[in-house]
């Protein structure tokens, strides 16, 4: 049950109150004083407090109240505060709404209003409270990750790409083939790497394919090898990449561009370590993690027939998906800051870059901050130099209610100025109307 802590020296304002929350399911702790208010704050849970301004017998200037109220904010930030009194002066409101308080009312109260906005600012509050224990449990876990794991400088913030390092991190040591899907630019070299490092052959060789690079004829040559005169302009032998990753990882990106005789001589590698050379007779062997990569849908390859379904299920025994970066935006900003040559990024330029919906994914992001670092006039980038779409906020008079901002927030994963894009706001004025409405700053 929700508490309320009334503090004020009449008792019966406060026997009203406590009557009026009682029955609303509200439980009510009383104090008669700011001394006793702050003593009852140290050593009991107090989901919100109302507090009277004016304590001394005669006294209407309101000092009192503003001291606690201070002294309340100080010693808990997050503690939504109404302010009650006899004495309205607007200029102390103003100044308090804008110091943090959530709202101020005169006596005598209307109790509907009343309990709607204790209502809302103890949901608030404990929306507030699962936001940031979320935010708390994220932070820990990446912290976790990086001191656990080499993630190879990995930039990132949102949970979708904590939660595929996590997976990948998990079975990493594992001798088992991995294979990670994800729309092109989206990374999955990078996570391939990541699996490398912390894999039992970390200390072997870290060998590349990309099998959409190619013509088809010369991928069997790239992975396999080739004796001299196995093909035309072949004059010598060569090594494959088999050979080449021997006692460490293979990555082959875009394996759904291998061609079907490929795919069986690569499935007879997976199932034996043995190979032949282009042109030779004679069995190699080798020790090789392989990794595959790709963006194409291999289900529906199977079923065209160009896909092998026991190769699939060879590559597939682990399945890593990353996400396109539109579907991870806390990574945007981070991953935009790391590609920055020293300078910074101007709020509207922020805005922007969470606004635009990324179809290039990290390669188009990556290739735009160089683009505007090379443009930009200053050490602040502004949103022009970026050269994104330019979109149309919400009309200014539709401004967001309390359930709105905390929705915002928890989409955002706690980032305020892309819950602020979201919203149409700027971050400064999103900052000033959850001060407004009690909402706590994400920290």
């Amino acid at each position: 049950m929700p508490t309320v802590l009334i503090i004020d020296d009449n008792a019966a304002v406060t026997i009203a109150l406590e009557v009026l929350f009682s029955l609303h399911d509200i439980a009510s702790l009383r104090a008669a004083s700011p001394e006793e208010g702050l003593e009852l704050l140290g050593r009991e849970h107090v989901d919100l407090v109302i507090q009277d301004m004016n304590f001394t017998l005669e006294t209407t200037s309101g000092e009192e109240g503003v001291a606690l109220f201070r002294e309340i904010r100080k010693r808990y930030p997050d503690l939504p505060v109404i302010l009650l009194t006899a004495w309205t002066h607007l200029d102390a409101a103003v100044e308090l709404i804008k110091a943090g308080a959530a709202d101020y009312l005169s006596k005598p109260w209307n109790d509907e209003r009343l309990l709607t906005t204790v209502t809302n600012l103890i949901e608030l509050g404990q929306a507030n409270r699962a936001l940031n224990q979320r935010l708390q449990r994220e932070r820990k876990a990446k912290r976790e990750l990086e001191q656990n794991f080499d993630l190879r400088g990995l930039v990132w913030q949102d949970p979708a790409t904590e939660r595929v390092l996590t997976l990948a991190c998990q079975v990493a040591r594992a001798d088992v083939p991995v294979l990670i899907t994800g729309p092109n630019g989206t990374g999955k070299e990078r996570i391939a790497e990541i699996i490398q490092a912390n894999s039992q052959v970390a200390s072997g060789p870290f060998v590349v394919l990309n099998c959409g690079a190619l013509p088809s004829e010369l991928i069997e040559a790239e992975l396999f090898g080739a004796d001299a005169g196995a093909y035309t302009g072949a004059s010598k032998a060569r090594e494959g990449k088999f050979e080449a990753a021997d006692g460490g990882t293979l990555f082959l990106d875009e394996i759904g561009n291998l061609p079907l005789a490929g795919q069986m001589k690569l499935l007879r590698v997976l199932e034996t370590g043995r190979f032949e050379r282009l042109g030779s007779n004679r069995e190699r062997q080798v020790k090789v993690r392989v990794i595959s990569a790709t963006n194409a849908d291999l289900g529906a390859m199977i079923r065209a027939g160009t896909f092998r379904e026991d190769l699939f299920y060879r590559l597939n025994v682990i399945e890593l998906r990353l996400p396109p970066l539109g579907a991870r935006p806390g990574d945007i900003l981070p991953l935009a800051l790391s590609f920055l040559r020293g300078k910074t990024l101007h709020p509207a330029a922020e805005a922007a870059l969470l606004a635009h919906g990324w179809p290039g994914n990290v390669r188009e992001l990556k290739n735009v901050m160089a683009r505007a670092s090379l443009l930009a006039q200053g050490d602040v980038i502004k949103a022009a130099d970026l050269g994104l779409p330019v979109t149309v906020a919400p009309a200014p008079d539709t401004e967001p209610d309390r359930d709105a901002i905390v929705q915002a927030l928890a989409r955002a994963g706690g980032v305020v100025s892309q819950a602020a894009n979201e919203l149409g706001l700027s971050r400064q004025a999103l900052y000033r109307r959850m001060e407004r409405l009690g909402i706590a700053r994400p920290t």
